[in-house]
């Protein structure tokens, strides 16, 4: 760690009953030395132009909730995956007809 100082502590909390636990102070704010946030700026400029991009899909778009929809499911399939119940894009659109139906 570059600057361990930084950082809070754990404390052991005196024990209420029979169970003790151990709670994190944050250093207080600003940190000491303060931050370099010098690199971060190039970084922050392709972010907003990232969103300004992102803004400006928007705009054109007839109905943004599909836009939004489409990027729902591609993560719902990929969390899926990582969790290791192997979805697909078309199993998840069964699923969301089969509820549907049900629904209406």
């Amino acid at each position: 760690m570059k600057h361990p100082d930084r950082v809070g502590t754990y404390v052991k909390s005196v024990p209420y009953g029979d169970e003790a636990y151990r709670a994190y102070i944050p250093k207080s704010l600003p940190p000491s030395p303060p931050l370099d946030i010098g690199a971060l700026y190039p970084l922050i400029d392709r972010a907003n132009i990232a969103l300004g991009r992102l803004d400006g899909i928007s705009r054109i778009l007839p109905d943004t909730s599909l836009f939004l929809y489409m990027y729902i499911r591609k993560e719902a399939v990929l969390s899926s995956q990582i969790e290791g119940t192997q979805s697909s894009q078309g199993r998840f659109r069964n699923e969301v007809q089969r509820l549907d139906r049900s629904a209406g």
